[in-house]
């Protein structure tokens, strides 16, 4: 071998070359001709023979094998904006997709009062550019941001937020809005759309509308849409500028039919990269997910007419990690069944591939979802075919159905209270999905391809993880409550993600594969074991708690000493869906489990719930809390969260002579700590 030589040395560890080592140099020029050689040779067959066997559709897409489902690269909104004469830009913040979708729609808009917009992730942009909007003629910052958790930006909007609490950007001359994405059943309600709205204000923004709060326990949609109608009105007196009309086409994506395409080069199901569920490769995450062998799928209830599943997904050799407390997202699959009905409503073959393109060159995403696919991929994994259909959704449907029925739709798409009204008890109240609404309007026949391009994303669902890695090393665990129900207008809905996971059964051998990867929690047992614990968790609330249990029962089996670990823990009937009940009671006989507290609300004629057992042990929780006890509460944050939290203020007032200002403050100091912990859902 010979050293490679460049102007300014050698491979590492080797010596220049000298001027008496130029006796070599027709060797090396023998070698040169004959790599050049073979380099050009595979070129030739690469363009002359490969290239031929290239579908011309697929030449045109060019996009089948970008993981990013062609995203633009460039991180420059502004460079974008002004590329492109745009002067309206939205971001969001999107945990779930309807900030994403609110974002979509209010970017739309904007082209009926005579502006340009575009929607923009701040995860994928130079957000410190956002002082330089102001150099854009007439611009607008929209910010549609949903808030996670324990009042926490969503993670694509993680980084922006850390920019907004660092920064001193000056902003100003730069006009924003701001609609916020939260439930009211949180403790931090709307927490990061109120906390932008007012740091843009403080670093020198203007405000040109008040901040919209859209509460998603109610009717966030009604919420939204009461905003923005009243949003535009402003936009238009701040911007002198008027709407021009309702007539203009709102179509984002161009449609294209593929006729004859390699199988490898569609894609069937992957989130993000084509083919990654053929292979495999880490690390795992929301675009490359994890296809794990489930190895065990068992009911947990010992009768009545309602189901909750065991399931464990076998991770080993995956590089899956995880911690007790953390969740796993699952990507599920739509009912095959809702599926081909809504084909044979539309008269059209599902098994046809197509691709959606935007029309927008300078959008950040050019597909609505991984295209090239065929209708029943889209409709089956991408599209969420089971949510009540959006009022913009109905609106723009509204132009394929007859006079009656469109004048129908058009009215529950308006702001006004009639409109609301009908949208209330037709959608919402009556459950009805799109599948409904093309059953029970049968005059509205969409094209497919528009009816695809209006639905959202279907979304992973995240489940506690119920097992410890300390026990479990190579399998993930979850507690999953089937879910069913029947709507007014006689129909059975079911559960997506639960319903799908029912069929996941292993049987002769063979594990059926589910689509996950594991999302970091904040949910966590004190670092030392001697640390006191508290944990409060009915039904598959006390999912993370197993995980929690099976930590310390690991640490106790190594010889560290185990600070008192009590479980208040709750159901409906003992004999029925008292879940891990042998296992609980194996943890309190081995001494993991100091104490448990049972509240089995139907077993008797007064209902008792585990926040009226928590209630009868003052004495012990005030002791456990002033000897540093950490407070885990898991389940319901509707109902139970907030009555937990009620009695401990109690307790706190009662047991530590206290006003109700100083319990308050004594719990903030508690969350402030990490020593109150929530892990809850609406």
């Amino acid at each position: 071998m010979f050293p490679c030589v460049g102007a300014e040395g050698t491979e590492d560890g080797q010596e220049p070359l000298s001027e008496g080592a130029a006796v070599e140099e027709p060797l090396l020029g023998l070698l040169d001709v004959l790599i050049i050689g073979l380099i050009a040779c595979g070129l030739l067959y690469w363009f002359v023979f490969r290239k031929k066997k290239e579908p011309e559709t697929v030449k045109q897409l060019k996009i089948n094998n970008l993981p990013s489902m062609g995203r633009s690269n460039d991180p420059s909104f502004i460079n974008k904006m002004k590329n492109s004469n745009r002067n309206v830009v939205v971001f969001y913040g999107s945990q779930t997709g309807t900030a994403e979708e609110f974002a979509g729609r209010l970017a739309k808009d904007a082209l009926r009062y005579g502006m340009k917009g575009m929607v923009a992730d701040p995860e994928e942009c130079e957000m410190e550019e956002l002082s330089s909007l102001a150099t854009i003629e007439n611009s607008l910052a929209i910010f549609c941001l949903a808030t996670y958790g324990e009042g926490d930006p969503t993670d694509n909007s993680q980084e922006f937020y850390d920019w907004l609490q660092t920064g001193d950007a000056d902003l100003s001359g730069v006009k924003y809005a701001i609609f916020g994405l939260g439930n009211k059943t949180y403790e931090h309600y709307n927490a990061m759309g109120i906390y932008v709205d007012k740091r843009l204000e403080e670093l020198g923004g203007t405000r040109v509308y008040e901040c919209g709060l859209g509460d998603d326990d109610a009717n966030i949609e009604e919420d939204f849409v009461t905003w923005r109608e009243k949003f535009w009105p402003a936009v238009c007196e701040q911007y002198g500028v008027e709407s021009v009309g309702e007539d203009i086409s709102m179509r984002q994506y161009s449609l294209t039919i593929h006729d004859e395409i390699e199988k490898e080069k569609v894609f069937s199901g992957e989130t993000a990269r084509l083919g990654s569920f053929r292979t495999q490769k880490p690390p795992y995450d929301t675009k490359n997910p994890y296809l794990a062998p489930v190895q065990v799928n068992r009911e947990l209830h010992k009768g009545g007419d309602r189901s909750c599943m065991h399931i464990e997904f076998d991770i080993t050799g995956s590089r899956l990690r995880y911690e007790a407390g953390d969740h796993v997202a699952v990507f599920p699959i739509n009912d095959p069944e809702i599926v081909e009905n809504i084909g044979k409503q539309l008269g059209v073959d599902l098994d046809q591939v197509m691709t959606l393109t935007n029309v927008d060159e300078e959008a950040s995403k050019k597909h609505p979802f991984p295209c090239p696919t065929s209708y029943r991929t889209a409709l089956s994994h991408y599209l969420d075919i089971t949510h009540h259909p959006r009022t913009h959704v109905l609106k723009e449907l509204a132009d394929y159905a007859n006079e009656k029925d469109s004048a129908f739709l058009k009215k529950m798409a308006t702001a006004s209270d009639e409109g609301k009204e009908l949208y209330l008890s037709w959608i919402v109240a009556d459950g009805r999905t799109i599948l409904h609404v093309l059953e029970d309007l049968p005059s509205l026949k969409p094209p497919i391809d528009h009816l695809c391009e209006l639905l959202p994303r279907l979304q992973a669902r995240y489940y506690s993880i119920s097992s410890s890695p300390k026990a479990y090393p190579n399998s993930i665990h979850i507690t999953a409550v089937l879910i069913e129900w029947s709507t007014k207008t006689g129909r059975v809905r079911k559960g997506v993600a639960t319903n799908w996971l029912k069929l996941k059964q292993p049987t002769n051998g063979i594990k059926p594969t589910v689509p996950i990867f594991v999302r970091k929690s904040q949910f966590r047992l004190p670092f030392k074991p001697s640390v006191p614990v508290m944990m409060i968790g009915p039904g598959t609330g006390f999912a993370p708690f197993r995980g929690f249990i099976q930590d310390r029962n690991a640490a106790r089996e190594q010889g560290k000493p185990i600070g008192e670990t009590v479980l208040y823990f709750g159901c409906r009937n003992k004999s029925e869906d008292y879940i891990y009940e042998d296992e609980i009671t194996n943890y309190k006989e081995n001494g993991t489990l100091s104490k448990v507290y049972e509240a089995f609300s139907r077993d008797q004629e007064k209902k008792i719930y585990v926040q009226n057992v928590l209630a009868q042990n003052q004495e012990e929780v005030w002791k456990l809390l002033e000897s540093g006890a950490h407070i885990y509460v898991c389940g319901d944050a509707r109902n139970m969260a907030p009555d937990v939290q009620r009695v401990i203020h109690d307790i706190i007032e009662t047991q530590g002579n206290m006003d109700k200002d100083k319990a308050s403050q004594y719990i903030k100091k508690l969350q402030n700590k990490g020593r109150y912990s929530c892990d809850v859902w609406s």
